[in-house]
């Protein structure tokens, strides 16, 4: 009798589970909600995980204070819930976490931390993303809402994080807090603060960095809300790089080796960014709740009338066994009670959703110069050339409603499919070199639809479709289509994805509009973009191996370009800076095609361990799109445990990036943006020079804290990560971050 309902509570979590594609062992919370025992994952009848409360199977009898957590991202057009790792917890090669040229080294940016950067691998870059383009290169310090985490923790959580380097005349600081907690099972809230400094190791170049976000949700089984409110305040000095290369690479020849007096184009100039984002999505659902299917076999069978009786007292037993009427009445009571005991458990079936969700961005936008050198920009449109105050604003209002046929409702649903409109209004306003600002406005109207398979441990797929139907961006398409399978080969497992994308697009707004004291364009001929691109992924996952494999057709591609003007009293062929007057313009190159392959391979013997990234990338126009042919990241390392029960975890080693040398873009203070350099003057190449770095990084308990030297073969070549745009000489960096749960 004790086995029977056992038998029906275990069927009851198989079948949830492999609903939600997981397959985990659950046990029954008491409240209808299912719980990994090794995680603590709760997973309702909707398909929502959770992580709330204590596991007493585990904790029973003890005070200790329940860890675990899950968190999740969101897909911005409708709120679709995205499992996502916890990257600001990871033990693993925490010495890159705070470098500005990211995890393998593929960014190039200016030298200081948070400056702009712009990644090597074509295929790493957003290329689909039209927001405001000042805020792209920033991609480093900006938090957006595509990369923020949700959590839902047993416990609140804390995690403060401090990284440094250098002094106070060079070096660079960064402090972040991460603070998480739940209200309930369902909803949880929290908050991130994150402030950056670096004064920068050449003049003229400090970094002032200030993010807030603040984040709130509800996830239900019939409601779902997600709240975010993302502030970033980025401000950014510009030295318009070194006068002249040979301070780096000769530097004797000119007399001196001091990077802290090297003379720099601009002083006294700055970029900065204020930047405010609201997001809120919430979805209905309308579903039905249904018995979970058992085998009769394993149905509890009702137990007999003698076996009920027997549980009552011994004179209650007697007064029945003389009483047949009273007896009867005694068993049907007593069957009653066990049938409602051991009822069929119910699931909520969720069959159709109505989402919407709201957008709201707005930016701020300044560039200030108060000594800028009177050969420096080719054009000065208005006002005194010394006295840049040029104030650029915009702001975004997106509303998307949506209509949802959720997949896995019956056995015939096995895809999903969601109907959705989107209005988009956008205003700008820009100098009108008379004193005062002009506005443009631009609405939209979209629709579209997407198919998706998102349940299933094995194959899933998501295809979506937009168009713009009225509006300045009326005849824009978007066709996206993912999709990936796994499949065991032997002991290993294949995991494989595929990408498609067609996008039919007008330029966002500043490739058509801009208007500043020593930048101006109103481009309203600019042809529309035509993208086609297929990439895909192959990994082994115990092998350690990934290959992935890109190619993309662009028509009427469109970036920006330098537009230099040489003086009149330089000599011809000149790379130096100082003999070119600067300005950049928008351009359109009628056809690229690019095509990129990258292969990892970690490889591991005991202790000692070897990441390796190979990219290879090919560009047809290296003038409009240039790309370096060969990236390359290797890091050999050892990992071991010391200390009493080997409970500090310890990864040293050293790593080295290197590209090959190609025409590098080009950086414009003016507008804070990556341009190609002017091909039709002697170009300045970068690159062929290894960046060598070596590192400590320890993890003990809920601490992991790291030391690191970084370009420790400084002073021995071209070590430029942008023209003119010295890499910082050798650095030793210190980080720390620790987690509080209570």
């Amino acid at each position: 009798m004790l086995l029977a309902p056992c038998s029906l509570l275990l069927l009851a979590q198989v079948h949830r589970v492999n609903k939600d594609g997981s397959s985990a062992s659950l046990y029954d919370d008491g409240d209808g909600y299912l719980v990994d025992t090794q995680s603590g994952t709760i997973i309702d009848g909707a398909g929502n995980r959770t992580t709330w409360g204590r596991d007493t199977t585990r904790h029973k009898g003890k005070k200790d204070i329940p860890i675990g957590q899950f968190q999740w991202a969101l897909e911005p057009r409708l709120g679709t819930v995205i499992d996502a790792e916890n990257n600001d917890t990871v033990v693993h090669d925490f010495q890159k976490w705070n470098a500005t040229d990211g995890y393998t080294g593929e960014y190039n940016y200016l030298g200081n931390i948070g400056s702009p950067r712009l990644s090597r691998l074509y295929f790493n870059r957003d290329n689909t993303s039209d927001e405001f383009l000042f805020l792209q290169p920033l991609s480093f310090f900006r938090g957006s809402l595509q990369d923020f985490r949700f959590t839902n923790t047993k416990s609140p959580i804390t995690n403060l994080a401090y990284h440094s380097c250098g002094n106070r005349q060079t070096g660079e600081d960064r402090v972040r807090g991460y603070f998480a907690t739940n209200i309930n099972k369902l909803a949880g809230l929290g908050f991130k603060l994150d402030y950056c400094y670096g004064v920068g190791y050449y003049p003229s170049q400090p970094n002032s960095m200030f993010g807030s976000t603040f984040y709130g949700y509800y996830r239900g089984e019939r409601y779902n809300i997600h709240a975010y409110i993302g502030i970033n305040h980025m401000k950014m000095g510009e030295n318009g790089g070194i006068e002249d290369d040979r301070y780096i690479e000769d530097p004797l020849s000119l007399g001196q080796n001091n990077s802290g007096i090297i003379p720099t184009l601009l002083t006294q100039t700055w970029n900065r960014n204020h930047e405010q984002h609201f997001y809120l999505t919430h979805r209905y659902n309308i579903g039905f709740n249904r018995d979970i299917e058992i085998p009769d076999s394993l149905k509890p069978v009702p137990p007999s009338a003698a076996s009920l009786l027997l549980e009552l007292p011994d004179s209650l037993q007697k007064a029945l066994r003389e009483d047949s009427v009273a007896r009867k009445i005694m068993v049907d009571s007593l069957l009653q009670v066990w049938h409602n005991e051991h009822s069929v458990p119910k699931e909520f079936v969720p069959v159709t959703s109505i989402i919407h969700t709201f957008e709201l961005s707005n930016l701020k936008h300044e560039y200030l110069a108060h000594n800028t050198r009177d050969d420096y920009y080719t054009n000065n449109y208005y006002g005194d050339g010394n006295a840049i105050a040029d104030l650029t604003r915009a702001l975004s209002v997106r509303n998307t409603f949506g209509i949802a046929l959720r997949e896995g409702f019956n056995k015939w649903a096995q895809m999903g499919i969601t109907l959705f409109g989107t209005h988009r209004l956008r205003s700008y306003k820009l100098p009108d070199g008379q004193g005062d600002m002009m506005r443009y406005t631009e609405s939209d109207v979209s629709v579209g639809g997407e198919l998706a398979r998102t349940q299933g441990s094995r194959f899933h797929y998501n295809t979506s479709a937009e168009v713009w139907l009225i509006g300045e961006h009326i005849g824009d398409l978007n066709i996206d289509g993912k999709t990936d399978l796994k499949l065991r080969l032997g002991r290993d497992t294949l995991l494989a994805d595929v990408h498609a994308n067609f996008m039919h697009r007008k330029p966002s707004f500043f490739f058509r509009h801009y208007h500043s004291q020593c930048a101006w364009w109103d481009n309203n001929d600019l042809s529309r973009e035509v993208r086609f691109k297929i990439d895909g992924t192959l990994r082994l996952q115990k092998f350690g191996t990934k290959l992935q494999v890109g190619f993309e057709n662009v028509s009427n591609y469109t970036y920006f370009g330098m537009q230099n003007t040489l003086h009149d009293d330089a000599k011809a062929g000149s790379i130096l800076p100082t003999d070119y007057s600067h300005a950049v313009g928008v351009m359109q190159a009628s056809s690229v095609q690019v095509f990129g392959a990258t292969l990892s391979q970690n490889l591991k013997w005991k202790a000692i361990h070897w990441d390796n990234q190979l990219s290879y990338q090919t560009s047809t126009n290296q003038d409009a799109l240039p790309l370096p042919k060969l990236n390359i990241y290797t890091n050999l390392y050892l990992v071991f445990r010391m200390g009493i029960a080997k409970v500090l975890r310890v990864q040293i080693g050293g790593d080295m990036r290197f590209f090959t040398s190609y025409d590098a873009p080009d950086y414009s203070p003016a507008i804070q943006q990556f341009a190609v350099q002017d091909a039709r003057y002697e170009r300045t190449k970068i690159g062929s020079y290894p960046i060598v770095g070596a590192y400590a990084n320890m993890h003990l308990k809920h601490c992991r804290f790291y030391v690191s030297a970084r370009h420790v073969n400084a002073g021995s070549g071209h070590s430029f990560l942008v023209p003119h745009y010295p890499i910082n000489s050798l650095t030793i960096h210190l980080g720390l971050s620790w987690n509080f749960f209570n």
